[in-house]
């Protein structure tokens, strides 16, 4: 396994995290901490991609880092 492997691995796996915290009832779309799961996960997942010059996830991990770091900005700040 490489670092690139590991990294990518770790991104998914909070992705992963989040996701079965929420289906579970655990967390809300709107906790702060599903949202950092999201934004960690998905940057990570991104920096992966990236290092793997894979276009098409560095664009959907991208994305998904940039909303996620969105909404969390707003959920902590109270602003909608």
């Amino acid at each position: 396994m490489t670092l690139t492997d590991l990294i990518g691995f770790t991104g998914v796996f909070l992705l992963l995290v989040a996701f079965f915290l929420n289906l579970t009832g655990v967390l809300r779309l709107n906790s702060p901490l599903y949202l950092f799961l999201n934004l960690a996960g998905s940057g990570l997942a991104c920096f992966a991609s990236i290092l793997l010059q894979y276009l098409p996830f560095i664009i959907l991990e991208g994305i998904w880092a940039v909303v996620s770091l969105v909404a969390l900005i707003r959920t902590i700040t109270g602003k909608r």
